[in-house]
């Protein structure tokens, strides 16, 4: 479940930025970009915008799209060409992860969030760096890793919220979130980059590789035959219907026995929220149990089907219908990363940090709309970002 839950009691982390190890990082990261994440070029794109609103004392939330891994280290480029280093929520397993991480992040600005509870005291710290002003916070709204340059998944609604509490607290000056798409494109040889990953990837699934079939064939197939061995797990048998509504059914099948168990059916909600609702019910059970407890292990195998769920909620609709190099690109790393924990680095990658205009937060929320104003804003502001930097390859055959 790469380590998405961890199985002891919380502990918040709080930032203890250091400027020399964020100077040590900063001459790794370029390095580790290009080996780990085949990322071998980073642009900066409206920076003054940030710059202005550095330079007249907001306080300001920068609130990115989140479809790699290396997001967070990709952005470290934004605060170099502004002058002023970024403190970033993340989830509490990312420092968990190992001691190298957990010592690390907090000297980079980073700290820690309990997703699956209250965490007042991650609450009230983000409230306090936003109000300050000193650095930006860096919130990721989707909170979840995408693997969808082209698509934005359901936002959570802690940005929002904790936008309007800064706003509340800051006695002088304005409270904005600026807006930041980062844009990928591939820029290699793509069927040299994935023909050996699908290749592999037919032999786990006992098929002979099948160069001659064209590439678009071949990712659909795939796609296919996994989500049909989900369904046969889950229902029985391979479902009708199109992919997008057997995608939904398979959700729905997962998600609803385990609603009846731990919500009282409570479903409404989009994937995530119900996904977020039913962690947030079930690890303090976990928590309470031994090691070697039946119930335990029953649990950890609830949680890798919220994980599942998780997986199948990032295979937008539709997605390969316009194949570009980068949607291609982005199957095949998510078919691997979901099939073996992790994808292999494609190289070379360009990636370009697109900063919106400033959003201005107020401390009230309009209660009478159906949709948050807020949310809203950054969403569309982030949709037209994706828009304009979409890149114009033609369609593969």
């Amino acid at each position: 479940m790469q380590s998405l839950i961890v199985g002891k009691p919380y502990e918040f982390i709080p930032p203890r930025y250091s400027g020399f190890w964020h100077r040590l990082v900063r001459g790794i990261i370029p390095g580790k970009l290009r080996k780990e994440y085949g990322v071998a070029k980073i642009e900066c794109i409206g920076a003054e915008k940030l710059e202005a609103s550095l330079a007249a004392g907001h306080g300001i939330i920068i609130a990115p799209n989140h479809c790699r891994p290396c997001d967070p280290m990709v952005l470290d480029s934004l605060a170099a060409a502004v002058g002023r280093p970024f403190h970033i929520v993340a989830s509490w397993h990312v420092f968990m992860m190992s001691r190298v991480q957990r010592f690390l992040l907090p000297r980079l600005g980073g700290f820690s969030v309990h997703r699956e509870g209250l965490d007042r005291e991650s609450l009230k710290c983000a409230v306090n760096v936003i109000a300050d002003a000193a650095h930006p916070l860096v919130i990721f709204p989707e909170g979840i890793i995408t693997r969808a340059n082209d698509r934005l998944a359901e936002f959570m609604d802690g940005t929002a919220f904790l936008a309007r509490a800064a706003a509340k607290q800051r006695k002088e000056g304005k409270v904005v979130v600026h807006p930041v798409f980062i844009r990928y494109t591939f820029a290699g040889d793509l069927e040299k980059a994935v023909l050996p990953v699908l290749s592999e990837i037919e032999q786990r699934l006992s098929w002979q590789p099948r160069p001659d079939t064209p590439l678009v064939d071949r990712i659909t197939a795939i796609g296919e035959a996994l989500l049909g061995l989900k369904e046969m797990e889950y229902f029985g048998s391979a479902r009708t219907g199109t992919i997008s509504e057997r995608l939904i059914a398979l959700q729905d099948r997962i998600l609803s026995p385990l609603e009846e168990q731990w919500t009282s059916g409570r479903n409404d909600g989009g994937p995530m929220a119900r996904v977020k609702r039913l962690r947030t019910a079930m690890l303090p059970e976990l928590l309470g149990r031994a090691s070697a407890d039946e119930q335990r292990k029953a649990l950890w195998r609830q949680f890798a089907d919220l994980y599942l769920v998780q997986q199948l909620h990032c295979y937008p609709d539709g997605y390969l219908s316009d194949p570009t190099p980068e949607r291609l690109l982005e199957t095949i790393e998510r078919y691997e990363e979901d099939l073996t924990g992790t994808s292999r680095p494609h190289f070379p990658i360009r990636a370009e940090i697109v900063v919106g205009d400033a959003i201005e937060v107020s401390s009230g929320k309009d209660r009478s709309q159906e949709t948050d104003p807020l949310t809203a804003s950054i969403r569309g502001s982030l949709e037209a970002l994706c828009e304009i930097t979409r890149p114009n390859h033609p369609c593969l055959p």
